[in-house]
C-alpha cells in the first residue's frame, strides 16, 4: 500500500483522519479558508487532507489538530469518553516512514486541553526526522531502547544509546536521527499543554 519513500499513511488512514478534520471544522462552522488561517496550512493541502487524498507530515497534522483544538491523537481516533482507553497491538496510527524502513507509531494520546502522546519510533540506518517548533511549551520525553540515536534540540545535538533517555523543550526545531549501522528504536512521549486555548500567534511558529 505504501510504494514511494515519502509516504506516510495507509489509505485507510488517510481516510479515516480526512473524515476527522472535516467533520471537526464544520462542527465549528469554519470555512476552509479559516482553518487554513488558523493553521498556517494552504487551503490546498488541507482539501487533500480532508478528502484523504494527501501524505501529510506529522508538522502538518500537528497544525490542524491544534487549530481545531482536539489534538493530534483525536485526528486519529476519535476521543472515548471512557476512563480506560485501549489500544491492542497493531491497531496504532503509522504516521511516519523513513526511507531506511523506520517508522513512527502514535501509540496512544489524551484527549485535550492537556495532550500526552505516547509514541514507538524506529529508526533504520540512515533515517532522520526533522521537526518543526510545536505549540509553546510542549516537552518530549525520549528512552533509547536499541541502537543509537542522536538528537538535534536547536543548535544543540546528543548521541544516546539503549538505556539513555532525555527530555527536551519541543517548541524549538528538532530531529531524531540514526547515523549507525543497526536499526534504532526509541519511545517518545509528547507533552502539548492548552491545546484550543493558545492564541494562534503563539503555536505556529516553525
Amino acid at each position: 500500500m505504501l510504494h514511494h519513500m515519502d509516504a506516510h499513511l495507509t489509505d485507510e488512514l488517510a481516510l479515516a483522519i480526512g473524515a476527522r478534520v472535516k467533520q471537526e471544522r464544520q462542527s465549528r462552522r469554519w470555512t476552509l479558508d479559516r482553518l487554513a488561517e488558523a493553521s498556517g496550512v494552504s487551503r490546498r493541502t488541507l482539501v487533500n487532507v480532508e478528502q484523504g487524498t494527501a501524505n501529510p507530515s506529522v508538522g502538518t497534522l500537528l497544525r490542524i489538530s491544534d487549530a481545531l483544538g482536539v489534538g493530534l491523537p483525536a485526528l486519529v481516533e476519535p476521543p472515548q469518553p471512557r476512563t480506560l482507553k485501549v489500544t491492542r497491538s497493531g491497531d496504532s496510527a503509522t504516521l511516519w516512514r523513513g526511507e531506511g524502513g523506520g517508522c513512527g507509531v502514535l501509540v496512544a494520546g489524551t484527549q485535550p486541553p492537556d495532550v500526552v502522546e505516547l509514541w514507538d519510533w524506529t529508526l533504520g540506518p540512515g533515517d532522520r526526522h526533522e521537526s518543526e517548533a510545536h505549540a509553546r511549551g510542549t516537552r518530549e520525553l525520549v528512552h533509547v531502547l536499541e541502537g543509537t540515536v542522536t538528537f538535534e534540540v536547536a543548535d544543540e545535538s546528543v548521541v544516546l544509546e539503549a538505556g539513555d533517555a532525555a527530555a527536551f523543550a519541543g517548541d524549538v526545531p528538532h530531529a531524531y536521527a540514526n547515523t549507525g549501522a543497526e536499526l534504532a528504536r526509541f519511545s517518545l512521549t509528547v507533552f502539548e499543554p492548552a491545546v484550543g486555548s493558545a492564541p494562534r500567534s503563539e503555536v505556529t511558529g516553525g
